[in-house]
């Protein structure tokens, strides 16, 4: 069985492990946990100089801060967070009633705009260059259209239309589309090594005795077994060449199924951009979308089955510090609210309103957005969204992305400037990565 995928599957576990580090200077050095934390002439890591900016406060008064975190859904059992969730003390967990009457049931921790009422949750969806293009195809394709007789709305609506027809013709026109058998076959290989690599962890577990086991037990296996000392081949490597020592075989699990379900998502999105995309949200939410006024839908479940990313998010702003499990939060006094709209896919205008105006009337103080797309066709609904926060001075803070784009200059949504009038909102700040 070959194992082309290590190196790039090792990657990817160590990226949506829940950790900060580069998975890249991993893979090439020995960097210590929590190097983005730390000070470049102290520690020879140029990290943000944490201990510094507490050693000035010392002594001050805290207040606690609290922190929404719109993404993918949060671990709510996370040993390293559950005890600095936000609570809604005015809800009764679990009774399937308002209690506090802002809308929403049994919403304890935040909530979900990706839920239905019956509990189901949407997971995968497609990406909005797809949506726009074909929501918009009848109304516009084929069809005189003279710009000055728009209003403002129909107008912004045409122009990203448009955008959008653009970018399908030039995909189709570079042959992307045919990448779709490519995307398939490589999804095919990665799973089947998926299944090889958890066959060989069910030989490692049978012949250590042990479900869990980590570096150490795997590195003390003196077998001569041939199926045994290929398994400890693997698993000494993927934890070796990546810095995983410290973890355990599930780790490495779910770090791989991860991608193995990235992978499948690739191939999904890839076709639909071949028709009209499934409307796999609209099935499960069965809220009337274009309507903003039916806005109390989805579930109090927010951690529902991706709370990947917006763990990691979490971890980095508020992990509990100097507690010695994981890793050390940038901040010791803040509480996360959990609010779910990020699917893996490009999400959508509503969620990203409503997620907005969930966090300002229940109390965050600060709000933050780790995602983003290139299109955004109710973008009105999130630059209200937006004012009202600032309304209510909530500061809302915005992943640049990892795509090295100028977002000043070249469309990334959300983003700070208003769709009609192109001022920027004041209360928003977008953050970049270095290097």
């Amino acid at each position: 069985m070959k194992f082309k995928f290590l190196a790039p599957i090792a990657a990817m576990i160590c990226f949506i492990a829940v950790s900060p580090l580069s998975y890249g200077q991993m893979a090439e050095e020995k960097v210590p946990n929590g190097w983005h934390l730390k000070d470049a002439q102290k520690d020879g890591f140029s990290g943000i100089s944490l201990d510094k900016a507490y050693d000035f406060v010392k002594g001050r008064k805290s207040k606690t801060v609290i922190v929404a975190v719109i993404d993918s859904g949060v671990d709510t059992t996370h040993e390293d967070l559950k005890g600095i969730l936000w609570v809604n003390t005015k809800e009764i967990p679990g009774n399937g009633k308002d209690d506090d009457k802002n809308g929403y049931v049994d919403d304890i921790n935040g909530w979900n705009f990706l839920g239905g009422r019956d509990g189901r949750n949407v997971k995968e969806d497609s990406y909005e260059v797809h949506r726009v293009y074909y929501g918009w195809k009848d109304k516009f394709e084929g069809k005189e259209i003279d710009v000055k007789k728009l209003s403002a709305e129909e107008k912004y609506q045409y122009e990203t239309w448009l955008r959008a027809k653009q970018e399908m013709e030039e995909s189709k026109a570079k042959g992307k589309e045919t990448n779709v058998e490519s995307l398939k076959q490589d999804y095919t290989d990665t799973k089947q090594n998926y299944e090889d690599v958890v066959m060989m962890d069910s030989l490692l577990q049978s012949h250590l005795g042990k479900k869990a086991f980590g570096y150490d037990d795997i590195k003390n296996i003196t077998s001569e077994d041939k199926g045994i000392k290929r398994a400890k081949a693997v698993f000494t490597y993927l934890m070796e060449a990546n810095n995983l020592k410290d973890k355990e075989n599930r780790d490495i699990l779910q770090g791989f199924g991860e991608y193995v379900e990235y992978l499948a998502g690739e191939v999904r999105k890839a076709e639909a951009g071949q028709g009209a995309p499934i409307d796999y949200r609209g099935s499960v939410v069965m809220d009337n979308y274009l309507d903003f006024k039916d806005q109390f839908y989805g579930n109090g479940d927010v951690m529902a089955s991706t709370p990947f990313h917006g763990t990691h998010v979490s971890g980095i702003i508020g992990a509990i510090r100097n507690n010695g499990l994981g890793m050390d939060g940038v901040a010791d006094n803040v509480r996360i609210m959990s609010i779910r709209a990020v699917p893996d896919g490009d999400e959508h205008d509503k969620d990203v309103a409503l997620a907005i105006r969930y966090a300002v009337d229940n109390g965050a103080q600060v709000i933050n957005m780790s995602f983003g797309k290139y299109f955004s066709p109710e973008k009105k609904w999130v630059d209200e969204a937006v004012q009202y926060a600032a309304s209510k001075g909530v500061l809302l803070v915005h992943a640049a992305g990892n795509e090295s784009r100028n977002v000043d200059s070249m469309p990334s949504f959300p983003n700070a400037y208003f769709w009609d009038n192109g001022k920027k909102a004041t209360n928003w700040i977008n953050v970049g990565a270095s290097g």
